[in-house]
């Protein structure tokens, strides 16, 4: 397990983390003004994704995959571009993001047309599988709607990953490998040419803030539970990457640190302005007691130092609590676009 300790003022466990730049080597289609062709070609053949990883010993094969390339440089490009900016900046919003949008929309509609049912349990409303339902079935039609007309044959491939970033329908419950299968949804669509480098603040600060927000909404209208949650242990019961951008958009900042995260009057006066408050406000939402033992591991983070070494260690605690967890990875599903097979030397 990977465990902040809350370190003394003198002394910072994360002082050695160091994320190479070198690293940050995801290639949105559209790079450049001159190539606005598609990176995947019209004859490339897409597959349904399926598992892949079925033992421990497996985990290997994801490692070395280019699937585990393409997503991890994925999330460092976002997390390199969202730098020191707010979600109030000004930024491009295009016609894909628009259509992902209304996309999120229709699931958001769609829990409200689907109240939760009276049962015995408390948690794991059984309305969450007629809600699925819903999505099981027009999932290849809300992707087909987003992507370019040259792309329509991605979208059975595509949607798979839609299907899987919304929680489980037999455990009822959402936990970072949901989350994962989101961004995996997202790296497909830039890889298809849907989204383009310049879309690239919008993915976080339109369409993953969207996500969360619905994410947000599925948990407390059916009490959803955290999948595979460490309990006190654990960052969040539900939720990793938009602690990782969230605190990218902090760094150097001038008068906003750390320590102060865990100020409520901080909190609701700026967590319009940034992921990282906004995730802390819904914990203090849906948590009582102590932040300091209902959420530990966090407020071990607020005593290191710097934005900067927030950011790193959590793309560290990322990597070993996520992405190297054989639980989590058993799960994630590989086709075409994301694939299995090692990355060329």
């Amino acid at each position: 397990m990977f465990v902040w300790c809350r370190p003394s003022k003198s002394q910072c466990h994360f002082s050695s983390i160091l994320i190479c730049k070198n690293c940050l080597h995801f290639e949105f289609s559209g790079s450049s003004p001159e190539d606005d062709a598609s990176k995947v070609p019209a004859s490339f053949t897409f597959m349904v994704p399926k598992k892949e990883i079925s033992m421990v010993p497996d985990m290997g094969k994801w490692k070395r995959s280019q699937a585990y390339a393409d997503y991890i440089g994925f999330i460092l490009t976002l997390n390199e571009g969202v730098k020191g900016k707010k979600l109030t900046c000004e930024y491009k919003v295009s016609e894909t993001v628009e259509k992902i949008l209304g996309l999120l929309g229709t699931l958001d509609r769609w829990i409200n047309e689907t109240p939760p049912v009276d049962q015995p349990s408390r948690f794991g409303n059984k309305a969450y599988r007629t809600w699925y339902a819903k999505l099981d079935q027009e999932a290849e039609a809300l992707v087909s709607a987003v992507l370019p007309a040259d792309q329509q044959a991605a979208a059975a491939e595509i949607a798979v990953y839609l299907k899987e970033a919304v929680g489980n329908p037999t455990r009822i419950d959402y936990g970072t490998g949901h989350e994962a299968a989101f961004a995996a949804f997202l790296c497909c669509l830039c890889k298809v040419g849907a989204l383009r480098v310049d879309d690239q603040l919008a993915i976080i600060f339109k369409i993953f803030n969207r996500y969360l927000s619905v994410m947000r909404k599925l948990q407390k209208t059916y009490r959803m539970e955290p999948a595979g949650s460490q309990g006190v242990w654990g960052l969040d019961d539900f939720q990793f990457l938009p602690f990782i951008w969230g605190s990218s958009q902090f760094i150097d900042h001038p008068t906003l640190e750390p320590r102060h995260f865990i100020d409520e009057k901080v909190v609701n006066e700026h967590h319009q302005d940034y992921m990282f408050l906004e995730c802390i406000k819904f914990i203090n939402e849906m948590k009582t007691g102590p932040f300091a033992e209902h959420s530990n591991q966090l407020w071990n983070i607020s005593a290191v130092p710097t934005w900067s070494k927030v950011n790193q260690g959590l793309i560290r605690m990322y990597k070993a609590e996520c992405l190297e967890k054989f639980p989590v990875i058993q799960h994630f599903k590989f086709g075409s676009l994301l694939s299995i097979q090692p990355v060329k030397p």
